[in-house]
């Protein structure tokens, strides 16, 4: 998987995910606004468990924001979705499509992430695989997902001396708690509710994460 470079960080950036439910006029606003506030990798449209026709729908809305902005859109879990819709690619859990299916389906250019929850094993399989990033958390209590595992800041040091594959930190980050993430080496930050229950609105939340990544950057 390749060896972590001697010296040379790249700055860390932003993975938004979107709340499980969404009503899309709102939300539209609410991205306009985040993407508004400054540098954004990435967004998952992660509408779990929710009809097909709604995250078509939502997709057909947000994949040109997104586009015009250079923010790559991903979906979970649903790579022949992923497909059909012509997004970036897709994130897929442990108990999803496994990671070389999505790939079949998906080819070679797509963005595919898997989620390795505290687990060295599982992020090491993935890594092996292809995978284009390994997602670790929960790091701290989520908002977003109930049924999460706990998972310690030293598995991204861990990682980050071990691999040049991205990290993305998962699980209740918001701009309080998140520099210690980012000074443990996470590639990508990955928030729901950090930016959009954000006190001063989304923009200000992505801001303020910016804000958070170029000082420890600069440290």
């Amino acid at each position: 998987m390749g060896t972590a470079p001697e010296d040379g960080r790249e700055r860390p950036r932003l993975y938004l995910i979107s709340p499980a439910v969404i009503d899309l006029d709102t939300f539209e606003m609410a991205f306009r606004n985040a993407i508004a506030g400054g540098d954004i990798a990435c967004f998952q449209l992660r509408l779990k468990d929710r009809p097909a026709e709604e995250i078509i729908t939502a997709t057909k809305r947000l994949l040109p924001i997104a586009q015009d902005a250079g923010v790559a859109f991903l979906l979970n879990d649903d790579a022949e979705l992923a497909k059909e819709l012509d997004v970036d690619g897709v994130h897929v859990g442990q108990d999803d499509m496994p990671y070389k299916k999505a790939r079949d389906i998906l080819g070679p250019e797509a963005i595919i992430g898997v989620t390795c929850k505290n687990s060295r094993h599982l992020a090491m399989i993935a890594g092996e695989a292809g995978a284009d990033y390994v997602a670790f958390g929960a790091f701290f209590t989520s908002s977003t997902k109930s049924n999460t595992v706990k998972a310690e800041p030293e598995i991204l040091e861990w990682w980050s001396a071990t691999t040049l594959i991205p990290s993305v930190a998962i699980g209740g980050i918001t701009v309080a708690n998140a520099e210690i993430l980012l000074e443990s080496g996470a590639d990508f930050l990955a928030v729901a509710g950090g930016v959009w229950d954000y006190k001063d609105g989304p923009k200000e939340a992505v801001t303020a994460f910016n804000r958070m990544i170029d000082k420890v950057m600069a440290t």
